[in-house]
């Protein structure tokens, strides 16, 4: 499992208008849980739809989830307490409300915000720029650019065979797997697909982990050499 320090990634994510796009997500996650960094999920626009359901499938995995009615300044203050005393940068798709969440949280930023493309479904862009600002209580807001996509093997270039380990719920069954070197994807004898099939595991993280492993499993060793090398590694 990875080492905690004072460092998370708040994860924004509306729950309607636009409808929440877990595989970005689960992609976010895994690039956190990978960094060792805390990741945060914070549920938006709690008013239009009920979160129950998808907020249960990252409580059960171990994840801390927040659920806000930022118009209504509904668990908002609960956003404010986690933030204390650490440096959290913010990120999600365009049109999650992101930026009205921070305004929520202090109405000092004035940062911009957008409406929803009703042709496309998703957000306009309102931050341009990553931006860090003190909340006032011993941590610092870092927010960043909305996107609608994220490719996972530039963003975070590792070997496929790491990708479990950053799936927590996996971490329980994946070592009882009848095959030393098992990807959990297709094998006979796979625990972690024994634990799907008996629903322990939702099915949409186990397809967004699949997903990420088949655009992993792509990179050669020296196309991870090389962008781990561009993008800071030794």
């Amino acid at each position: 499992m990875c080492i905690r320090d004072r460092d998370q990634l708040v994860l924004v994510v509306s729950i309607a208008d636009p409808a929440p796009n877990a595989f970005v997500l689960d992609k976010l996650i895994a690039i956190a849980e990978y960094q060792k960094i805390e990741p945060v999920i914070v549920i938006t626009k709690c008013d239009l739809a009920d979160p129950k359901e998808f907020a249960d499938i990252y409580r059960k995995a171990g994840f801390a989830v927040y659920e806000t009615r930022t118009l209504e300044h509904q668990g908002i203050q609960a956003v404010m307490e986690m933030l204390k005393d650490k440096t959290s940068a913010f990120c999600g798709n365009s049109g999650a409300g992101k930026s009205t969440l921070l305004n929520a949280i202090d109405p000092r930023l004035s940062l911009d915000t957008g409406d929803i493309s009703q042709k496309l479904g998703r957000g306009r862009h309102t931050t341009r720029h990553v931006e860090l600002f003190p909340d006032g209580h011993g941590g610092w807001l870092c927010d960043t650019p909305g996107f609608s996509a994220l490719e996972f093997a530039k963003a975070e270039p590792m070997p496929a065979a790491e990708l479990a380990e950053c799936f927590p719920e996996m971490e329980k069954y994946k070592d009882y797997c009848r095959y030393t070197g098992c990807s959990h994807r297709t094998e006979q004898g796979c625990a972690v697909l024994e634990a799907v099939r008996e629903g322990l595991i939702p099915e949409s993280r186990h397809r967004s982990y699949a997903a990420i492993y088949n655009e992993l499993k792509e990179l050669k060793e020296w196309e991870l050499a090389k962008m781990g090398r561009s993008q800071g590694g030794t």
